[in-house]
């Protein structure tokens, strides 16, 4: 089995990184604090000092870290992932980030002989647990047909997008679907309640027509649950919508829908809640609509 190396174990990666050991592949891990790493050793996994290290025990390298400057740091950084890697290495970063990086990153790791994929998920903590992730990815087809054995062990809806940066441009295409979804579901739920028709029964109706939608099935029953534990943090989300904004002011591009719903998920970071899951942006409508949300 390919060796391969994982960096970054937290909400999403632990539990990718774990499929990846009970699919048999030897796994070299890196993460900066300790609890994930225990976690993974009593798993079986190998564990690193440093990204370099990472790169020089593995023939595949996979990042999933939080941000742009975090991916670049674990790869271009003094011990670096870049410092450590072969002619022949293959490189998969599952992180959300800019477009741009992910090109840079691809040029950069090109040069060094390493093929490079963005390959962004979507499904949230419970899809990196069952291994049901959605996979966008971007990069050389040759890499994708490559790295496919691999990605399985985390995903089922794998798709190659296109060319270097093309999957984290549909992730941003997902962040927007999806965002403006919670704010749609956020807001029926709530002109529900103020109505006094029961939220509950309203979801279950709008189930079996047009509105139904994985949002309104999964996150509509978390925000009538009043279960904000994050599945996905708000400030997580909040660094993604950046993206998608950033890229639109690239490319000249207009979206409202998305800039308003960036703007509540603002709203609700002015209020400490940067720990809660995203779906908790109805206790902000609720507000709006002059209304007592229930204890979180």
């Amino acid at each position: 089995m390919t060796p391969i190396g994982f960096i970054g174990l937290g909400l999403m990666g632990k539990p990718m990184a774990l499929n990846l050991l009970k699919a048999g592949f030897p796994l070299t891990v890196f993460n900066r604090s300790q609890p994930a790493l225990d976690v993974l050793a009593a798993a079986g996994a190998t564990l690193a000092e440093s990204p370099m290290q990472v790169a020089q025990r593995s023939e595949v390298v996979i990042t999933c870290v939080s941000d742009s400057p975090d991916v670049e740091a674990v790869v271009l950084g003094e011990t670096g992932v870049v410092a450590g890697v072969r002619p022949g290495m293959l490189f998969i970063d599952h992180s959300t980030i800019a477009p741009a990086v992910s090109r840079k990153l691809y040029d950069i790791l090109k040069a060094n002989g390493v093929d490079a994929l963005d390959a962004p998920v979507s499904g949230g903590d419970i899809g990196a647990q069952q291994g049901t992730l959605s996979m966008m990815v971007g990069g050389d087809a040759a890499a994708f047909h490559r790295a496919l054995p691999i990605l399985q062990a985390m995903g089922q809806n794998i798709v190659h997008v296109g060319a270097a940066g093309a999957g984290q441009v549909t992730k941003a295409c997902n962040q927007i679907v999806v965002a403006m979804t919670v704010q749609a579901v956020a807001e029926a739920l709530t002109l529900a309640q103020k109505s006094g028709v029961d939220p509950a029964k309203v979801r279950s109706a709008l189930l079996g027509g047009f509105a139904q939608s994985r949002v309104l099935e999964v996150h509509g029953q978390r925000m009538i649950d009043r279960d904000f534990q994050p599945g996905f943090k708000l400030n997580l989300f909040r660094k993604d919508m950046n993206i998608v904004t950033q890229t639109a002011r690239e490319l000249r591009l207009p979206l409202l829908g998305a800039a308003q719903a960036a703007e509540l998920m603002n709203a609700l970071l002015a209020q400490g809640d940067e720990n809660l899951d995203y779906t908790a942006i109805i206790t902000l409508i609720e507000q709006m609509a002059g209304m007592d949300s229930p204890e979180r």
